[in-house]
């Protein structure tokens, strides 16, 4: 029997039935509601600490992270709009992209720090390559065109970008100076900044090298630094030649080559320990005879050394071994019998102890011929020869090597001269070639050469031209001193010589004028042709030709003459083979007096032409036209380098 509502359920006093569901469905809104609002509190940080931990792995600690709900919103300063586009690409791999919200800001270009400005270069047999970031505007389109025509038939591969900050200081300076060195390099790196130039290349000698290294120096801008790393291949050594000697000038080499470091090493390690000092060279080439080269000739530098005066010459793998007249048999004997049996089998020996002349030999009169050659370049040919066309040969070869307005012969005719005397002669005067000035004499069993050279390698050329004419056998005496001053390597002028120098010539003597005109007059020939004369070694630096009058006359007149005058100077220098490029003629006219115009001696002083630096030469012209006396005064540019003098001309 079902029970009543009574029964079933007692309600509480004063509550109908409607009123409690009332409540109850109050009290499961309520409910309902909190979970909601906790679920989403729950899905708001998860959903903002993903979005964060995603953004500082991916490098972007800058951006801040927020949520409205479901929505997830972005703050923060980008450094730039790149790193605001990958910061809401990397939030939207966490959540929806419909639920960020951007509120990022992008850092103000014109305070960010300006991008390192690089170019790499890279030229090769099939073209240049450009890599690196430069400036935004009209001057990458200039590169690519100078390179262009630069390469030839070569490509140009452009990979270079560009950035929108403002042209840093010195950096066209750079890039215009990189582009110049390439020209002279087919085979480089240059990598290009705006405060340095790194070059690497490749040279085909040794002279090419140094000549690229000191025109490189000379063209740098003034506040650029320069780093060179110029190779030169290795020469070709032949014969492969060295020779030792103990004599009054004690242990020496008249040559010396080796294959590589470590044999030069060895070598100049035996030569100090058979007493040879100071700081002997030894040439680095190919064309070594044998892998031995080095063993071998340690054995006959120690052989010298038990000797103790004589020559030892190897050229390739025969030795001539000569113990000087003195040297005991019996020591001679032990020295070749230690040699012969130790020896590399590839190698030749041949000794000879000289012996000693009594007192009384020989003939009357040398047998021998003599060749001087002078400072001035004249060459004075004396002493025998085998017969007339002996002769001829001998002269020919003379007026060919040494031309033949500088060659005074005065040989007489011998007959019974030894067998291979011409030759001997003539290789003899191709060695006397090597030289700017000195002396060769040739006798019967001894060649004797002295002189001055320019070149470091000039013993070793010497000795070589000997022993490969003459064989190994043959004995010569060297004393080649080096000078530093007639290396045409180092005589090149800096720019204050230069200057300092054609000035000196002007005011030796003037360039002068017909009056009121800009033609030259006639006694200024010889002084163009020394200026020109020096001009030639001057030609990279860029100079000011100043022209100057005096007051006679209308201002804007004397003006105007001054500046023609300047032009024809220019002009004189180019009838004389001049490379004018860098100069610059200007006219001054009245306005920069050195003297007093009121006198006929100072209006002839301050008729002028000056020469100056420009181009990066700090000018003072502080000389006023109100001032009765003016000086121009100029500080050169660069730093004081100590050269010596060019080499004189033959």
């Amino acid at each position: 029997m079902p029970l009543s509502l009574p029964e079933r359920l007692t309600l509480p006093q004063g509550f109908s039935p409607r009123t409690l569901g009332i409540i109850a469905a109050a009290v499961a809104g309520f409910l309902s509601v909190g979970t909601a609002s906790w679920t989403a509190a729950i899905v708001e940080q998860r959903s903002a600490e993903a979005v964060d931990a995603a953004l500082l792995t991916a490098g972007h600690g800058w951006a801040h992270v927020d949520t409205d709900g479901l929505q997830v919103r972005l703050t923060g300063t980008a450094p730039t709009e790149a790193a605001r586009f990958r910061a809401i690409s990397v939030a939207g791999t966490v959540v929806d992209a419909d639920r960020l919200i951007d509120r990022m800001d992008v850092a103000d270009a014109a305070q960010l720090k300006a991008p390192d400005f690089t170019i790499e270069i890279l030229r090769n047999g099939d073209g240049i390559s450009l890599i690196g970031l430069i400036p935004e505007g009209p001057g990458h389109e200039s590169i690519v065109s100078e390179l262009t025509d630069l390469t030839g038939p070569g490509t140009v591969t452009d990979m270079l970008e560009s950035a929108d900050h403002p042209v840093p200081e010195g950096w066209r300076d750079a890039v215009e100076f990189g582009i110049e060195a390439l020209g002279k390099l087919p085979r480089a790196k240059i990598s290009i900044s705006a405060e340095r130039v790194s070059i690497t290349a490749i040279s085909d000698s040794a002279a090419e090298k140094a000549q690229l290294e000191a025109a490189l120096n000379r063209k740098a801008p003034r506040n650029l630094q320069l780093a060179l790393d110029i190779s030169a291949p290795r020469p070709v050594i032949t014969p492969f030649t060295l020779r030792f000697l103990i004599d009054e000038e004690g242990p020496h080499f008249d040559a010396c080559s080796a294959n590589n470091e470590r044999a030069r090493d060895i070598i100049l390690a035996a030569a100090t320990e058979a007493g040879a000092t100071g700081n002997p060279a030894c040439t680095i080439g190919l064309g070594v005879p044998t892998p031995d080269w080095a063993d071998a000739v340690v054995m006959g530098l120690a052989a010298m050394k038990d000797l103790g005066a004589g020559s030892i010459t190897f050229s390739d793998a025969d030795i001539s071994l000569i113990a000087a007249e003195g040297v005991e048999q019996s020591v001679f004997d032990k020295v070749v019998g230690e040699l012969e049996s130790n020896l590399p089998e590839v190698f030749s020996l041949h000794a000879v102890l000289t012996p000693t002349l009594q007192t009384g030999e020989g003939e009357t009169g040398p047998k021998e011929f003599t060749a001087r050659l002078g400072e001035d370049g004249q060459i004075d040919l004396r002493g025998r020869v085998t017969d007339e066309l002996s002769r001829d040969a001998v002269e020919n070869f003379a007026r060919a090597r040494f031309g033949s307005h500088y060659v005074h012969a005065a040989t007489r005719l011998d007959p019974d001269m030894p067998p291979g005397w011409p030759l001997r002669v003539l290789t003899a005067l191709e060695a006397l070639g090597e030289l700017e000035n000195g002396e060769v004499v040739v006798e019967p069993g001894l060649i004797r050469l002295s002189g001055v050279t320019g070149s470091t390698t000039a013993s070793d050329t010497v000795a070589r031209i000997l022993s490969g004419k003459l064989g190994e056998g043959q004995q010569y005496d060297l004393d080649i001193r080096y000078d530093p001053a007639l290396d045409p390597l180092l005589g090149l002028p800096t720019a204050d010589e230069c200057v300092t120098d054609i000035n000196r010539l002007l005011t030796a003597h003037k360039i002068n004028f017909e009056p009121g005109a800009a033609q030259i007059t006639r006694d200024a020939a010889d002084t163009l042709d020394k200026i020109a004369e020096r001009m030639k070694d001057c030609s990279d630096f860029e100079m000011e030709i100043g022209g100057h009058t005096d007051s006679q006359g209308r201002e804007e007149m004397n003006l105007d003459l001054s500046q023609k005058r300047a032009e024809a100077v220019i002009a004189a220098l180019m009838s004389r083979r001049v490379l004018t490029g860098n100069l610059t003629a200007v006219g001054y006219g009245e306005t920069v007096p050195i003297a007093d115009n009121g006198t006929e001696a100072g209006r002839e002083e301050n008729r002028r032409i000056e020469v100056r630096l420009v181009g990066g030469a700090e000018e003072d012209t502080d000389a006023s036209p109100d001032d009765d006396e003016g000086t121009v005064v100029v500080n050169k540019p660069g730093p004081d380098t100590v050269r010596p003098k060019p080499r004189p001309k033959e």
